[in-house]
């Protein structure tokens, strides 16, 4: 089965989980699916650094904070979580752009983001990590 559209991943495969501790995605399914009524477009699966997360929190996106009353535990470095496109190329301009899994990255994101950009901040595994040495 081919998959469709809003499945796929910047590389045009399907798109792979990003995270599941904690739980990630507009629709808390661990994956960058998106659709009609994600209007913030939650589509890059980031690697939060210390330096993106403190970048979020100085303009008014703090990811770091548990929000209890939302289910929310807050997040860590290390930690993988679908961030907005908006937001992360922001932090980008900054000089403090998070790491990105493309597998797990949704194709809207190259609605916001340039390719050549997302695969500067790369951090993907090759299926064979031999091919590595």
């Amino acid at each position: 089965m081919i998959p469709v559209e809003s499945e796929l991943n910047v590389l045009g495969a399907q798109l792979e989980e990003c995270g599941t501790d904690p739980v990630t995605g507009f629709f808390r399914d661990g994956c960058c699916s998106t659709g009609p009524e994600d209007l913030g477009s939650h589509t890059v699966c980031a690697v939060m650094t210390t330096e993106f997360l403190a970048h979020q929190a100085s303009v008014g996106n703090d990811l770091g904070t548990p929000r209890p009353e939302f289910g929310f535990a807050g997040l860590a470095p290390g930690d993988r979580w679908c961030v907005v496109a908006a937001r992360w190329l922001q932090a980008y301009h900054a000089g403090v752009a998070a790491p990105v899994v493309l597998a797990s990255t949704h194709r809207r994101a190259l609605d916001t983001i340039p390719l050549t950009v997302l695969r500067e901040h790369a951090v993907d595994v090759p299926a064979d990590p031999s091919s590595l040495a």
